[in-house]
């Protein structure tokens, strides 16, 4: 059984936090870019993962990196739709 929450589970789990942001802080959010170093290991994970040579560790930090990465992309466009509808 997979345990991971689907993309609309999460939408709604973030849903009430991203109505606690001000405009400035939804602004914050909005522009934040994943540091390049992360972006370098996810993508030298996912290379390993596609050639089928990713260990265990690599695996679960592969996933936990990728879960956040989504979590992220959420609270960013929940924070630009905030802007947006607020003439931000």
């Amino acid at each position: 059984m997979n345990d991971t929450p689907t993309p609309g589970m999460l939408d709604e789990l973030l849903e009430p936090l991203s109505r606690c942001l001000d405009p400035d802080s939804a602004r914050r959010v909005a522009e934040f870019q994943i540091a390049p170093r992360v972006q370098a290991r996810i993508r030298t994970l996912a290379e390993r993962a596609n050639d089928g040579v990713l260990g265990d560790e690599e695996r679960l930090e592969y996933e936990a990196l990728i879960n956040a990465a989504d979590i992220i992309t959420i609270l960013k466009l929940k924070a630009a739709r905030s802007l947006r509808s607020n003439g931000g």
